[in-house]
């Protein structure tokens, strides 16, 4: 048996050189470089793809095509082609490709937004050639036959619309977008129950949609952990069925920019209370439309803490600390050419009131200088933390990096973005929140319409 002795000998060796580190070493690691999980892109039959070689046993793939609401031709298209992943295919079953999937230990997933439609497939890595193949299936080969539509597809996106509308978040969301950006970005996410989705939603119709959005210059493909050349390989060999050009007898996916207009609605519901106030914000990095200030002043107001036991740093947390009854938080909603800086109040209609004055209270205080300086670095600090989250999440970064291969070509740029963060003044803060109440504000509010207050009432121009 060994002495204890040395066992605490051992471990004043081992500690002492730890110890001995400067605080300015620690500091260098949490500044480091992302380039540990940036992705190597390329091109084979003009077909855009990423990879990123983590090491592991597993892989994650995922198309990310341009079919989200925004660029839909007729409502309920974009879910409706989120739905029919997976289906039967020219070549195989549905229920063959589930009982494959399950053979082989693998996780299917499809999902849409605004602007992606992502489908995609969680696998062991030595499997990425079937996986490969089969969301080359899905793009070119789904046969859309009339008795799935009818008895799987709508069916499920009647079941969503009937949850929709008891969500009062979702509703106040959608409201917020409609408002602000009217048609395309003011699509509502998922098809509300008053929407005659079977008016437009057809077989035909929707695979000829699906040709549009599944043209080669539309989609990309992205993985995680699979090595760049096995992806470009297999990449090659399952994809020349893509069309290179949409259908020209089929209305095409319009790609007009984004404009912002601000408004106010108001919507009764006895289900809930949620308002949301918002302005224009940060668009995506590849777009061209990035404002690092708006990131900053996101983290700034925050109003949600990150920190247990602690109700943060950001100034709606200490300014709503009395409003116990409603969460209040602040995201920026980042699009290809625009953005939504929301800030979201949920909870009890009158301390939503009170909590809805500060904010407006605290963009004024911020726009006139009364701010202290640490507030900003630490929102500085929070916003950068956010970005290099996001990109690091596997799920995330799949999106991200395949909508930028088919906006601009390129996946985002976490350094450069971390860097633009980094290099945000205190003067760029003030000057955001002025911009902001000076311009329009959208205001949406769902829920005691008695109690929760006007646009107008709390200070704000719509």
């Amino acid at each position: 048996m060994v002495p204890r002795a040395s066992f605490a000998r051992a471990a004043r060796r081992t500690l002492r050189p730890q110890c001995s580190q400067t605080p300015n070493n620690r500091r260098t690691l949490a500044s480091a470089k992302s380039a540990g999980y940036s992705y190597e892109t390329g091109e084979v039959n003009g077909i855009k793809f990423a990879s990123r070689d983590i090491p592991g046993p597993t892989t994650q793939l995922a198309l990310v095509a341009r079919a989200g609401t925004r660029f839909q031709v007729f409502p309920g298209f974009a879910e409706g082609l989120e739905k029919f992943a997976f289906k039967s295919t020219h070549k195989r079953s549905s229920l063959r490709i589930t009982r494959e999937s399950e053979l082989l230990g693998a996780e299917l997933f499809a999902y849409h937004s605004r602007e992606n439609l992502v489908i995609g497939a969680k696998f062991l890595r030595d499997d990425l050639p079937y996986f490969t193949e089969l969301l080359g299936e899905v793009v070119s080969k789904t046969r859309f036959t009339r008795h799935e539509l009818h008895e799987e597809v709508i069916r499920v996106i009647k079941l969503n619309q009937k949850s929709i509308l008891a969500n009062t978040d979702q509703m106040a969301l959608n409201s917020a977008h409609s408002v602000a950006f009217h048609r395309g970005l003011g699509t509502a996410l998922h098809p509300t129950s008053s929407v005659p989705i079977t008016q437009y939603l057809h077989e035909q119709e929707l695979a000829m949609f699906s040709q549009a959005a599944y043209a080669k210059p539309n989609f990309a493909i992205v993985a995680n952990g699979a090595s760049h050349d096995e992806l470009e390989k297999w990449v090659g060999e399952f994809y020349n069925d893509s069309a290179a050009t949409p259908p020209k007898d089929f209305p095409a996916i319009e790609t007009k920019p984004s404009k912002y207009y601000g408004g106010e609605e108001r919507i009764a519901h006895d289900g809930g209370n949620n308002m949301i106030i918002a302005f224009p914000g940060s668009g995506a990095y590849t777009g061209g439309h990035y404002k690092p200030e708006i990131a900053v002043l996101s983290s700034l107001l925050g109003g949600q803490s990150y920190i247990k036991w602690s109700p943060g740093f950001s100034l709606l947390a200490r300014a709503c600390k009395a409003q116990t009854q409603a969460h209040v938080s602040t995201r920026n909603l980042s699009y290809s050419d625009a953005g939504l800086l929301t800030i979201s109040m949920e909870g009890k209609a009158s301390h939503i009131r009170d909590a809805s004055q500060a904010v407006v209270e605290i963009l004024k205080a911020i726009s006139g200088g009364d701010i202290e300086k640490d507030d900003i670095q630490k929102a500085i600090a929070k916003a950068k933390f956010r970005t290099l989250e996001a990109g690091q999440n596997i799920g995330t970064g799949l999106e991200l990096t395949g909508a930028g291969l088919v906006q601009s070509g390129k996946p985002s740029n976490l350094d450069g973005i971390a860097e633009a963060i980094e290099g945000v003044t205190e003067d760029a803060v003030k000057k955001a929140a002025r911009s902001l109440l000076e311009g329009k504000a959208t205001v949406s509010t769902v829920g005691d319409l008695f109690v929760l207050p006007f646009a107008e009432e709390i200070g704000l121009n719509v």
